[in-house]
């Protein structure tokens, strides 16, 4: 096989290699202040404005980190009820981690008696394909609103991790049936 055809070989199991590349995103929900209970009426929708400032995809994460509370994934009827019958998700374990598997509306609340209602509760939507990455995402703040929540929602450096995965095993299937196709073992 001439060195052209080697390279262009290379060329397109390094192509296939990179589409098989999956970035992940893991948000810290509240950013540094976590899944708490709203201080104040006034930051009574503070989840909701968080998520609105974050771009989501399929595969992201989202981890709550609280203590003496709970978290539920939960319908939109029992969102709007701030009371869940059959939680699709249920974890109390101060630190809990859920993958957002599909894109659409997730519905986030706590178990514990009278925090939805005072505003810990969340809506979540993942959107149905990746963004570009020449698009950035929505802006962490807006000057209307800078003044009416803590600036710890804000605060996106502290409030996410992006992660890139790879499939090697998808590279070494592809590798292999080439070598044996064009016999360059």
């Amino acid at each position: 096989m001439s060195s052209s055809k080697k390279i262009t070989l290379v060329v397109i199991l390094v192509s296939i290699y990179m589409f098989s590349c999956v970035s992940s995103t893991e948000f810290e929900v509240g950013g540094e202040d976590g899944w708490m209970v709203p201080q104040s009426k006034t930051h009574g929708d503070m989840f909701n404005h968080w998520a609105s400032h974050n771009r989501f995809k399929v595969g992201d994460t989202v981890r709550f980190n609280y203590t003496k509370d709970s978290v539920l994934v939960v319908s939109e009827e029992e969102y709007k009820k701030c009371k869940a019958t059959k939680p699709q998700l249920y974890s109390n374990n101060e630190d809990a981690v859920f993958k957002l598997d599909r894109p659409g509306l997730f519905y986030f609340i706590s178990g514990i008696s009278g925090h939805c209602e005072k505003g810990q509760k969340m809506i979540i939507k993942v959107m149905e394909t990746e963004s570009s990455p020449d698009s950035p995402p929505p802006s962490s703040s807006s000057p209307s609103s800078s003044s009416s929540l803590p600036t710890s929602t804000h605060k996106k450096s502290s409030a996410f991790k992006t992660s890139v995965q790879c499939s090697s095993s998808g590279f070494l299937a592809i590798a292999v049936l080439v070598v044996s196709i064009f016999g360059l073992a």
